[in-house]
């Protein structure tokens, strides 16, 4: 289950969107402030998750029902399943997109006489390509989640997050023959303090934020599959370590092969998706096979770790669905697959046929997203570090971390003063800079 809450935070977020935040925000001091905010925010609101979790061993809403009777605070476990159904719904077209670029790399078709630009864009907006990707993917996802906790995601992650890991020391190795690889090392291990500005701390605050797969109910639904025995502050710090450290590989990857191009390394979200297949074929020109290869090993990298996410984001939803409305757990799955897919199918139309019909300025795509990640997951995490830090008995949070006094914990306090203070006040910066 370690690895599972791994798999649940590595995502997109750390080989697509950290990178892209790192190029835009100045290279390794950005670094330097995301472990911070990871380690003094990101940490102490996943172990709060876990409390929840494990104090219950029910899906999110019945959590908070149980410890919170007659109480406004389910609020909180309602926020956390809706936003994974939401997210769930919009991020299995960008899954499909990294499934079709997957499926186009080993295809021999991201050659360098493309303009990719145009490629992505004309993928994008097709009627039904997406869509159809968008189906495969989410039913990928469903294979797993459907057969339960032990046999589907516990096996799946086993197996699958030391792929991860494995394909990562592979492409990491690749680019050390990069001529752009010292220049892309330094990018990444020297810190110009400089570059550090009001936005760039918050911009660090909210990408460890969405890193971890905060406030989105996935945490919380895996820690009500924790024993007594898992240690909470342990396991928290060892998802932190594993998805931290996915991310910063992710750009020893992907920077010295910018820099081996002269590609500027703030070229924003279409870095993955229209830079690199172009700098791939540049760096690799001079040998075609090794550029293929590493193309090909980098979307099926970005897949696995979208596939991981995906389980997260439906597997809350499912255990809902599951034990509140008393469904069997097949046919909970399959309600979740059917309407996320519907939902999806409109989210991939929305840029293409439906694109005259927005919502708010915004198609529907872009308006799930920043009504996600802008609105409902910082005011999630909100609700997380009040309920843990003032709402729940010191005592119960104490036992749960300590294990009911079996572990010594000599950081307990600091976890205390950082869930009640520093946590909730740096998410509160997150969500007025994203409305604003």
């Amino acid at each position: 289950m370690v690895l599972a809450a791994a798999g649940s935070a590595v995502g997109l977020g750390n080989i697509w969107r950290f990178p892209t935040e790192v190029g835009n925000n100045g290279g390794a001091a950005f670094i330097l402030i995301y472990l911070a905010c990871v380690i003094f925010v990101g940490a102490p609101v996943m172990v709060s998750e876990f409390v929840i979790g494990r104090r219950t061993h029910a899906n999110t809403i019945t959590a908070f029902r149980r410890l919170a009777p007659g109480t406004w605070w389910s609020i909180g476990g309602v926020e956390g399943v809706l936003v994974a159904f939401i997210i769930l719904s919009y991020y299995i077209v960008v899954s499909g997109w990294t499934l079709h670029y997957t499926v186009a790399s080993f295809a021999n078709q991201l050659t360098a006489d493309h303009d990719f630009q145009q490629y992505f864009g004309d993928f994008v907006s097709h009627a039904w390509w997406p869509v159809v990707y968008a189906l495969v993917f989410m039913l990928m996802t469903h294979v797993v989640v459907v057969r339960g906790v032990q046999g589907g995601i516990e096996r799946f992650s086993k197996v699958m997050m030391p792929m991860l890991l494995l394909i990562i020391g592979v492409l990491v190795v690749c680019s050390f023959s990069m001529s752009g690889f010292r220049e892309g090392l330094e990018f990444l291990l020297k810190p110009d303090f400089s570059k550090i500005t009001p936005s760039v701390l918050l911009s660090a605050v909210g990408q460890a934020f969405f890193s971890l797969s905060l406030a989105m109910g996935c945490l919380c639904t895996y820690a009500s599959y924790f024993g007594p025995d898992t240690n909470l502050v342990k396991t928290a710090f060892s998802v932190v370590t594993i998805d931290t450290v996915v991310a910063v590989l992710a750009g020893f990857i992907i920077f010295p092969a910018v820099f081996s191009v002269g590609v500027a390394p703030n070229e924003g979200a279409g870095l993955v998706f229209i830079t690199l297949p172009s700098v791939f074929n540049i760096a690799f020109g001079h040998v075609p096979l090794i550029g293929y290869l590493f193309s090909g090993l980098f979307y099926v990298l970005l897949l696995l770790a979208a596939l991981t996410s995906a389980i997260s984001l439906h597997e809350p939803v499912t255990a809902y669905l599951h034990e509140e409305w008393h469904m069997p757990r097949r046919t909970a799955a399959w309600c979740v697959t059917i309407a996320a897919s519907v939902l999806g199918v409109l989210c991939s139309l929305s840029m293409g046929p439906l694109a005259d019909y927005p919502i708010f300025g915004m198609s529907l795509f872009d308006f799930f997203d920043f009504i996600t990640a802008k609105v409902i997951m910082p005011l999630g995490g909100i609700l997380i570090c009040l309920f843990v830090g003032r709402r729940m008995d010191e005592e119960a949070v104490r036992a749960e971390v300590t294990n009911e006094g079996r572990l010594r914990i000599p950081i307990f306090r600091l976890y205390r003063f950082l869930i009640r203070w520093v946590a909730p006040l740096a998410i509160i910066a997150i969500f007025i800079r994203g409305l604003l």
